[in-house]
């Protein structure tokens, strides 16, 4: 496993990082006993990062997570969560109720990093005014750590980066094989400013895995074919070949501190650790990569 110091906060995380949302059952139903072994064996396979939120099976992830990490497991991570769900208003008093909740739901007194889940499903005055003093607050309080905020709306993001109040960012499906529109402005300015990046859904929704989320539509879904023959230089022998590929490409980026792997299954938890052993693409692999859709629109719009 390798690590990294998490931007500014000074933290050193694992780079690869337990993401919360198959925890929660949002893509199926999943055994509770699995979902303990799993939070155990990530722990024991060096991963100290694990990322959930409020809307992952409506509080069924920080609960199940808060459960695995009693017995004095839960000093042995970087505890990441959000605030809110984006079906309410991020005002100042919203966000300090979600974070109460969330602490119960964890079983802790304190979260490393609150963040701002999906920012642009709400009013830029509002999170400026009402959601980051609300952050403040519970960071001078001792709840937080750290604040961050998360987005895949790229422009978006480089706004609430230029203000100066976030020391992470999240975005998702924009540094994988097959959408690597991050690489433009918002990884530079990162690391202009040393603010820690986590990438999510490095797979594509589930694109290069070749299970994609049933949500994607026909039209994604056909243009994320064409673009995976493309790839077909990268692909493995064994099934699902671009799944190593598509975890190495984000994982050797220096300026990635944490890429998220979203499982609730031992199985893939173990196949995924062993691709953070320092091992990226061959050189001139990475670099057909870079070349293959730097002119072509972002795959999700």
């Amino acid at each position: 496993m390798e690590y990294t110091t998490f931007g500014r906060t000074g933290l050193r995380v694992s780079k690869l990082g337990l993401g919360g949302a198959p925890i929660g059952g949002d893509f199926r139903d999943i055994d509770e006993t699995e979902i303990e072994r799993v939070v155990h064996e990530s722990l024991d396979l060096g991963i100290n990062f694990i990322d959930t939120a409020p809307l992952y099976g409506l509080g069924k992830s920080e609960e199940r997570i808060g459960r695995a990490l009693t017995d004095g497991r839960r000093d042995k991570v970087v505890l990441a969560t959000k605030a809110v769900r984006y079906d309410f208003e991020y005002s100042y008093d919203n966000i300090i109720r979600s974070a109460e909740e969330s602490l119960k739901r964890l079983q802790t007194d304190y979260v490393d990093l609150l963040q701002l889940h999906d920012v642009e499903k709400q009013p830029y005055e509002l999170i400026i005014h009402e959601a980051i003093p609300a952050l403040l607050k519970l960071k001078e309080q001792g709840k937080i750590r750290f604040l961050g905020v998360t987005t895949r709306d790229l422009p978006l993001l480089k706004r609430y980066m230029e203000t100066g109040a976030f020391d992470a960012i999240q975005f998702y499906a924009r540094y994988m094989l097959l959408d690597y529109s991050a690489a433009n402005e918002i990884i530079p300015l990162a690391r202009a400013n040393n603010i820690a990046i986590i990438n999510g859904s490095v797979l594509g929704m589930g694109l290069l895995a070749e299970s994609p989320a049933k949500f994607l539509g026909d039209d994604m879904r056909t243009e994320a074919a064409k673009r995976m023959e493309k790839l077909a230089f990268l692909r493995r022998s064994e099934p699902k070949g671009l799944i190593e590929p598509g975890m190495r490409f984000s994982l050797q980026n220096p300026d990635i501190h944490v890429t998220l792997t979203g499982t609730a299954s031992s199985r893939s938890l173990r196949a995924n650790a062993s691709y953070c052993d320092g091992v990226g693409l061959a050189p001139e692999d990475h670099e057909r990569v870079l070349t293959l859709f730097a002119d072509t629109p972002s795959l999700f719009a």
